[in-house]
C-alpha cells in the first residue's frame, strides 16, 4: 500500500446515501483540517460528494481523489463493489468504507476489495482521524470492534468462508443488489448495460447458487449480507 504522506494536500471524496450524513462528515473533516489534528500532511481538502454507487465510482475516474470515504450501504451499487470498481482503475487511491454493521463477511470483503479502512459508522466521530492518519501513512486500520470481529475469528480457528456470497460473479452480485432495490428486468440491464435476456440469465443464475425461489427470498439475503443498503 502506498503512502500518501508526500501529499502536502489530501483531496477527499465523501460518499453516502444520507445528505444529512456527508454534510456531517464534510463539517468535520473541515474543522479537524481547520485545527491542523493532521501530522501526515498540511492540509485537508474534500473535494466532492456523491450520494450512490456509481455516482462515486466516475467521481474517483474523473477527480482522482487521493483519499475516499465510502459508506458500505451505497445504492445501486455497494461500498465494496465500487471499491473493487475504484482501485482497477485506480490502485493508489486510499478507500476508508464506513458501515453499521460490524459482521466478520464484510469486514473481509472489505479487506478483499482493497479498502484500507474499516469503521463502524457510530464510532466514526471518534475513528475517523485515527483512520486518516494511518491510511495517508500506508497503513491499514480498523476500528477497535472490526478488531474485535476478526481476532475472535481467528481465535476459534473458524477457516470456513463466512459468506456465499463470495462466490457470485461480479455482474451477479451488482444484479442482486438491483433486484433486492425493486428494480425490474428491463431497468437492471440498463445500469449494467446488458441485454434483457442476459439479465435473466444472471437472475437464474442467482437462484440457482443460493438455491432460493423468488426475488422475496433475494432480497432477504442481500439484506442480510449487507449487499444491499435497504432495511
Amino acid at each position: 500500500m502506498q503512502s500518501l504522506v508526500e501529499s502536502k494536500t489530501i483531496r477527499v471524496l465523501v460518499a453516502d446515501d444520507y445528505e444529512v450524513v456527508r454534510a456531517g462528515l464534510c463539517t468535520m473533516l473541515s474543522k479537524l483540517d481547520q485545527l491542523g489534528k493532521f501530522e501526515n500532511f498540511d492540509k485537508l481538502e474534500v473535494i466532492a460528494e456523491a450520494a450512490d454507487g456509481p455516482t462515486t465510482v466516475e467521481l474517483a475516474q474523473s477527480l482522482a481523489p487521493d483519499l475516499i470515504i465510502l459508506n458500505i450501504a451505497l445504492p445501486l451499487l455497494n461500498g465494496i463493489e465500487a471499491t473493487r470498481k475504484i482501485l482497477a482503475n485506480a490502485p493508489h487511491t486510499q478507500i476508508i468504507i464506513c458501515s453499521s454493521d460490524h459482521k466478520e463477511s464484510l469486514i473481509e470483503e472489505a479487506m478483499r476489495a482493497g479498502a484500507c479502512g474499516y469503521l463502524l459508522t457510530r464510532s466514526a466521530r471518534t475513528d475517523l482521524p485515527a483512520a486518516i492518519e494511518a491510511v495517508t501513512r500506508g497503513e491499514i486500520y480498523l476500528s477497535p470492534k472490526a478488531v474485535e470481529v476478526i481476532v475472535t475469528k481467528y481465535l476459534r480457528h473458524d477457516s470456513n468462508p463466512s459468506t456465499p456470497a463470495i462466490g457470485l460473479s461480479e455482474h451477479e452480485r451488482r444484479v442482486l443488489q438491483l433486484l433486492a432495490e425493486g428494480k425490474n428486468n428491463r431497468q437492471i440491464s440498463v445500469f449494467i448495460n446488458k441485454s434483457v435476456r442476459t439479465v435473466e440469465g444472471y437472475r437464474t443464475q442467482l437462484m440457482d447458487k443460493l438455491k432460493m425461489r423468488s426475488v422475496a427470498e433475494l432480497t432477504k439475503y442481500a439484506i442480510r449480507e449487507g449487499i444491499t443498503p435497504l432495511e
